[in-house]
């Protein structure tokens, strides 16, 4: 079965020579030999399942048999056939996401920072093959395949090859098995770089060798690089395989591989002590590339002598990294500049080690990642660092490190992957520190209580309540205890427990707390420092709760002026700010101002972060918000639809900021008239809100009025009063008479005592709620227009004609000014025939 054309095809002819994009595919290996009749097999495979691409290809077999090299060696073969051809590191699901967000302007696609809708709209774009339909991603060494299918562009053009160890793979396609070399090829490879190796002499050395390609590949660079004597080389060869037998030696049967590389080990280890030593180093990271700039010179501590004095010397570096790669012992890749070592190799170094030896170059690879910590997980800039250190902190077991520098690099990556959105890996990474830091450090030493307090975070961002108050109360408490009440790391954590105080829906409670650190960093640090900044943010969310825009307003405005000065406009915590900004700016009622900030911070941080960042998605689901309140309800309806999809997939439906989006398009369903699925994913939604937050939570019962609004559109204005009164009690009980919240809910009930024809008990009521609306949001607020209208109307049902027309025209002017002539609700009020409801939209905790 032929390939589909691709997009960039004319007449049948490709147009180029080689693929559009063509991204991270490590260098071609120049030695490559044989394996003719499994790469004509794979190519039949990718074509023959073409049609049914779900599937995909995976390769595997036991170390050193060369899977990887096939894939590479594959498609330098076959470049030409395909528009996108890109390499993926599937190990983690961390990398996947990161190698798809690097993809996404290569596609035309806005790029992106995160493993959320940046990756969505990629695995989109090639499911639709648009803008190319002719595409082949490569995810390698992809252990898990239940974490690496949901990367696969299900259905898509495209084919997707697999590399992997891992044999359940074969139960989701029909497998292509690598093993050894046939004899040929290895008797191929060793006259083509050894050609004084006889025939003879190259079938002795396969059959001692097994015919392992890793093994053969590397007997080949050793005679290429001695000269020496296939008869000296194999008793060498036999000497380390008895050693290797007397010892516990790793993985089983690759004796071969690692009897050859123990010997191109001591001769590199008595040539060039330094290279040695760099490799045990390596050994200790992630099998993944490895940055030239992780050996830069470290700022702190001493591995080796020899070590050393080459890291503080480019020129010496160089050299060392050449004699490396001359015994084949690893790869550097020009391109990327970075090496890249063969697990194998990685345990055959730490086999042939001490104990003594592997404490110490442990720690080296611990301070050689420490020394290229940027030291700023919030810079933006600085994440594609994070994002290439975070394998290596990972597989090196930083977190077991004695160095505390070694340990804030475990810390910032935490806080890297939090800001970056990836949260699962950030979870296990912090729950991994903490504890481990708790058992060898004690529960109150700084670095395990920072652990807690980024946890305690991240599990509220999560929605996992319970579980962060309760870390948040004991780690105030370690705090407490040892720090003492007035450090700053205590403030902190007085800060992520006013959070579970507005988690339970004790706003006023989160307030007096949020003021108290807010007053106490102050008078500490002073008003402009970075960390006084960030508690006059939060004491900005704490205003807002409880309705008191005007105070909150002016504290964002100043808030966000000394960030921009200090941070700069696009840094994150700048946008953070500026957001609070905007939805003060709507809470008071501007819409059409919100709106045009709105659309320019989503704007903004779609560029800064990506459109799959967890901040620019929250973005976007208040952009929702802004177009439904400034009257575009189609464009809100839109948005608001991508915007709970992208969180749902990304997040789930019970993160919170999926059940804001979802809450969202609730409302938008209503005002677009889809009253059925509005009532539907409205008591969905209602239900999720109470489960999580309690049923008298000022958010559930945010939830409550909306569908209470639905029930009352279908005809059911009893049920519609139910809700609101009860809603109603408790918002007066939680919030007080005068929060707007409250003031919102008045509005709405009165509509459902005249839905349900007890016009008294309407008149009665916004004739009431009305003063207050005046006094609390302003003459002009819309939600006190609403109620305006709704009087007018009421007076109108009980014969006050006069009062009734005064009060009309003095409200659609006020609206018209407000709004604006084209903003439904104006067109609405005018007509005088259907009531105004207020909708209470819940802001961020």
């Amino acid at each position: 079965m032929p390939h589909q054309a691709p997009a960039s095809t004319v007449g049948g002819e490709r147009a180029n020579p080689t693929p559009t994009v063509w991204g991270n595919i490590p260098p071609r290996n120049p030695n490559f030999t044989g394996r003719e009749a499994l790469l004509d097999e794979l190519h039949q495979r990718l074509l023959l399942e073409k049609a049914t691409a779900v599937l995909p290809h995976a390769l595997h077999g036991m170390g050193g048999v060369g899977k990887s090299l096939l894939a590479v060696e594959y498609l330098y073969r076959r470049m030409t056939e395909y528009d996108v051809i890109w390499w993926i590191p599937a190990e983690r699901t961390a990398q996947i996401s990161m190698s798809l967000v690097e993809l996404a302007p290569r596609l035309g696609l806005q790029p992106g920072s995160d493993a959320s809708s940046t990756v969505a709209a990629v695995l989109e774009s090639l499911r639709i093959g648009v803008p190319y339909a002719n595409w082949l991603l490569v995810f390698d060494n992809a252990e898990s395949p239940e974490a690496v299918r949901p990367f696969f562009p299900v259905g898509g053009p495209g084919n997707v090859l697999v590399t992997s160890r891992n044999p359940q793979w074969a139960s989701i396609a029909r497998p292509l098995e690598v093993d050894v070399f046939m004899r040929e090829e290895s008797k191929q490879l060793l006259q083509v770089r050894g050609p004084g190796i006889s025939d003879e002499d190259a079938d002795r050395l396969a059959e001692a060798l097994g015919d392992l390609p890793l093994a053969i590949e590397q007997a080949a660079a050793w005679h290429a690089e001695t000269g020496m004597p296939v008869d000296e080389y194999l008793r060498l060869l036999e000497e380390k395989r008895v050693d290797l037998l007397r010892g516990t030696a790793p993985l089983g049967a690759r004796h071969p591989v690692i009897a050859a590389w123990n010997i191109s080990l001591d001769q590199l280890e008595a040539k060039s002590p330094a290279a040695y030593q760099l490799l045990q180093v390596c050994s200790f990271c992630a099998p993944e590339p490895i940055s030239r700039g992780l050996f830069a010179r470290m700022q702190r501590g001493s591995i080796a002598p020899e070590l050393d004095a080459a890291l503080e010397d480019p020129i010496r570096l160089g050299q060392v990294i050449r004699e490396i790669g001359r015994y084949s012992l690893a790869r550097f890749n020009h391109r990327t500049n970075s090496l890249q070592m063969h697990r194998l190799v990685q345990t055959a170094l730490q086999f042939r080690m001490t104990e003594e030896d592997r404490t110490v170059m442990r720690r080296g690879a611990h301070l050689l990642l420490a020394a290229s910590d940027p030291n700023d997980p919030k810079d933006v800039m600085r994440w594609e660092r994070y994002g290439a250190l975070y394998p290596h902190v990972v597989v090196s077991e930083a977190v077991l490190s004695d160095e505390h520098w070694v340990r804030q690099l475990v810390i910032n990556e935490i806080i890297y992957l939090q800001r970056w959105g990836d949260y699962d890996s950030c979870l296990e990474l912090a729950r991994t520190a903490h504890e481990t830091w708790t058992r060898r450090l004690g529960e109150e030493h700084l670095q395990t209580l920072a652990a807690a307090r980024w946890l305690g975070f991240l599990l509220f961002n999560m929605g996992r309540y319970k579980e962060a108050a309760e870390l948040n109360a004991s780690t105030l408490e370690a705090y407490r205890r040892s720090v003492g009440p007035d450090h700053q790391d205590t403030l902190d954590a007085l800060g992520n427990v006013a959070i579970d105080h507005r988690v339970r829906g004790a706003f006023t409670e989160a307030l007096e707390l949020s003021e108290s650190v807010h007053e106490r960093y102050s008078r500490l640090i002073g008003p402009e420092d970075p960390d006084t900044l960030r508690a006059a943010h939060n004491l900005g969310v704490s205003l807002r709760l409880v309705g008191d825009f005007h105070r909150a307003l002016t504290l964002d405005q100043e808030t966000w002026h000394n960030r921009t000065q200090t941070f700069g406009l696009d840094h994150v915590d700048s946008l953070r700010t500026w957001l609070g900004v905007i939805l003060d700016i709507r809470g008071l009622g501007d819409y059409r101002t919100a709106l045009r900030y709105h659309q320019e911070i989503t704007e903004q941080a779609t560029t800064l972060l990506g459109g799959g960042n967890p901040f620019t998605m929250s973005c976007r689901r208040h952009l929702a918000v802004g177009l439904r309140k400034a009257g575009l309800n189609e464009q809100a309806a839109a948005t608001a639809e991508q915007a709970a999809a992208d969180l749902v997939r990304r997040y789930g439906d019970q993160n919170p900021e999926s059940m804001a989006a979802t809450l969202e398009l609730t409302a938008n369903l209503r005002h677009r008239g889809d009253l059925a699925e509005a009532l539907r994913l409205g008591v969905g939604i209602c239900r999720r809100y109470e489960d999580t937050y309690g049923k008298y939570h000022p958010h559930a019962l945010s939830a409550a009025m909306s569908l209470a609004i639905t029930h009352r559109l279908l005809g059911n204005a009893a049920d519609a009063q139910y809700i609101n009164s009860e809603a109603l009690e408790a918002f007066t009980a939680a919030l007080g008479e005068h929060h707007p919240s409250t003031l919102g809910c008045r509005v709405n009930l009165a509509g459902d005592h005249c839905a349900a024809g007890d016009l008294t008990r309407a008149l009665d009521l916004d004739t009431e709620t009305l003063p207050r609306c005046r006094e609390v949001l302003g003459a002009d607020h819309p939600v006190t227009l609403a109620g305006a209208a709704n009087l007018a109307m009421d007076l109108r049902a009980v014969g006050r004609v006069e009062e009734a027309q005064a009060l009309h025209t003095d409200t659609c002017d006020r609206l018209r000014r407000r709004l604006g002539e084209s903003h439904p609700v104006v067109a609405q009020v005018a007509d005088g025939e259907q009531r105004v409801d207020c909708d209470i939209d819940p802001m961020p905790l």
